[in-house]
């Protein structure tokens, strides 16, 4: 009896020893925890470290490279608005040269037209003229001089209505501008240097003149 039950006991001790043989080698649930927790305390001290860490200043080379990145802009965009206001200006000077120039070979094609027409008008009045100036009763009654009369009217009519009229001459004074002096002549009527007689008419057209009048000035 004594050597079975000192037999248990030995058994006993052997398996309370491999118990704590296990125990030792794998750790206890507490000892695990704690290292756990103090391998987790360095991760949490370094991210409070991260968050509460200023943010480290910009350099002196990173705050002027804004400004002068925004200079070089404003200094592109000056230079562009004064080519373009340039460019503005070049036409508008093109452009009102081009309506002069426009302006000027209407006038020009005008005035040789109408220069061409004088002639035709002198004619028609030195018929008219010649027509009155023999005061027959018949003629002035004649259906056909009254029609060229008023084919006359009407030609000078529209002649003014685009600009062209005929220059004064006879009781003005002389003026080289619109009178060409052919001849001086006597007169009791006019002072010296009044035109006294008109050989032939002379035109304008708007401001300029198509053609002088050709007189005769008082002497």
């Amino acid at each position: 009896m004594a050597k079975n039950k000192k037999k248990v006991v030995e058994e006993e001790l052997k398996e309370a020893d491999e118990l704590l043989r296990d125990r030792d080698s794998e750790g206890s649930p507490e000892k695990e925890a704690g290292e756990e927790a103090g391998k987790e305390e360095p991760e949490n001290i370094d991210t409070g470290a991260e968050e509460g860490k200023p943010e480290e200043p910009q350099s002196k080379g990173e705050e002027k490279e804004p400004e002068e990145e925004k200079d070089k802009r404003d200094e592109k965009i000056a230079e562009l608005n004064d080519k373009n206001l340039r460019l503005m200006a070049e036409f508008e000077n093109f452009r009102k040269r081009t309506d002069r120039e426009k302006e000027q070979m209407f006038e020009n094609g005008a005035k040789s037209v109408i220069e061409k027409v004088l002639p035709v008008i002198d004619n028609f009045e030195r018929a008219l003229d010649m027509t009155s100036s023999e005061g027959s009763e018949e003629k002035e009654n004649d259906p056909f001089m009254d029609g060229m009369q008023k084919v006359y009217r009407q030609l000078m009519d529209e002649l003014e209505k685009i600009g062209v009229k005929p220059i004064e001459a006879v009781g003005t004074e002389f003026n080289p501008e619109f009178h060409n002096a052919v001849m001086q002549v006597d007169s009791e009527e006019f002072d010296s240097g009044i035109v006294a007689m008109e050989m032939q008419k002379g035109y304008m057209f708007n401001d300029s003149v198509v053609r002088h009048s050709m007189v005769g000035v008082a002497k």
